[in-house]
């Protein structure tokens, strides 16, 4: 089968085209036929890091760890999927198991759920990584109808899911970000955006919750920002980071009583524990989407297998709004 893969790493290394042997399927697996595959914050470390990040793949290296596909082989062991049903997930990319850049994928049926029917493969294969981990942190972070909940950094890609998903439990929404088309965007999911270059911490929290602060704060920007979540949150309150290797003075949090969820999502993926959790939560935000209340939002530039590395670059030079996501 056709992949681009990555023959040694770096910032600046292009993706070549390989052929390699389509994958056997096994037990507890399917092998999928990939449609769509967006590329993430991570994807992009491990091109630029390589083995400096103990979860990168060896070379050469078949990266993606999000997609969407279709079913064509199903392994011993498996239940509730059949040959042709269309599915999506997060399953490889990563460590030894081969990513979504190719073809055919195997992957583990604990990590994957039927693709929402209201979603195409491109918008369905945007949003497993981003998806499962503003789940998690809201479920950490004991998200229910009425509270106040601050979202950092809400036009991202984790960012503008948790925005649909903290309004779909029925909490008031706030949101940072930047630019009156971010701020649009995030109205139109019901947010109240703040300009956080415009507004200090205490001045919307002030505004916005007299002064009380948020009962939960989901960080998508983390690092030195946590600082400001900690400044944001209520006392006795829930703050959950995606990014928390920072050198912290934890005072503030201390004096607050708050709580510290810290969501690393690949855990399951790279440790082969919990995994039938990823896939719970997958068929969750199905159900969310199809209802109307979830849709991910992708950037207007569209990418084809053989254009992976402009889609990295992309991503890397921050201009995309939206997931970047590479049609296969």
């Amino acid at each position: 089968m056709k992949a681009m893969a990555l023959t040694q790493y770096g910032p600046d290394v292009a993706f070549q085209p390989i052929e390699i042997d389509r994958p056997v399927v096994t037990p507890g697996h399917v092998v999928l036929r990939v449609a769509a595959t967006s590329v993430n914050t991570v994807d992009t470390m491990i091109k630029t890091m390589g083995k400096d990040l103990p979860l990168s793949p060896d070379l050469p290296a078949v990266l993606g760890m999000d997609f969407a596909g279709t079913i064509e082989e199903v392994g011993p062991g498996v239940t509730g999927f059949s040959i042709g049903d269309e599915v999506y997930g997060c399953a490889g990319g990563l460590a030894d198991l081969q990513g979504a850049l190719a073809e055919y994928m195997l992957a583990d049926a604990q990590l994957i759920a039927l693709k929402p029917k209201s979603l195409t493969m491109r918008e369905a294969a945007a949003l497993p990584l981003v998806g499962i981990t503003a789940f998690e942190g809201l479920q950490r972070a004991g998200t229910t109808a009425g509270q106040k909940v601050l979202v950092q950094g809400g036009a991202g890609g984790v960012g503008h899911v948790a925005v649909q998903l903290a309004k779909d439990l029925g909490a008031d929404v706030y949101t940072t970000a930047s630019g009156e088309k971010q701020h649009a965007i995030l109205a139109g999911y019901g947010a109240t955006p703040i300009d956080y270059r415009a507004e200090q911490v205490a001045d919307y929290v002030a505004k916005y919750t007299g002064g009380a602060g948020f009962d939960v704060v989901f960080d998508s920007v983390g690092g030195a920002n946590m600082a400001k979540s900690f400044e944001a949150a209520a006392l006795n309150g829930q703050v959950a980071s995606t990014v928390a290797m920072v050198e912290l003075d934890l005072t503030v949090a201390h004096m607050k009583g708050l709580s510290l969820h810290v969501v690393f999502m690949l855990i399951p993926m790279l440790h082969d524990v919990g995994r039938a959790t990823h896939g719970t939560i997958l068929a969750k935000l199905a159900e969310i989407a199809d209802r109307g209340a979830l849709k991910p939002l992708l950037d207007n530039q569209e990418f084809t297998l053989k254009d992976v590395g402009a889609a990295y670059e992309r991503l890397m030079r921050g201009g995309a709004i939206g997931k970047v996501v590479v049609s296969v």
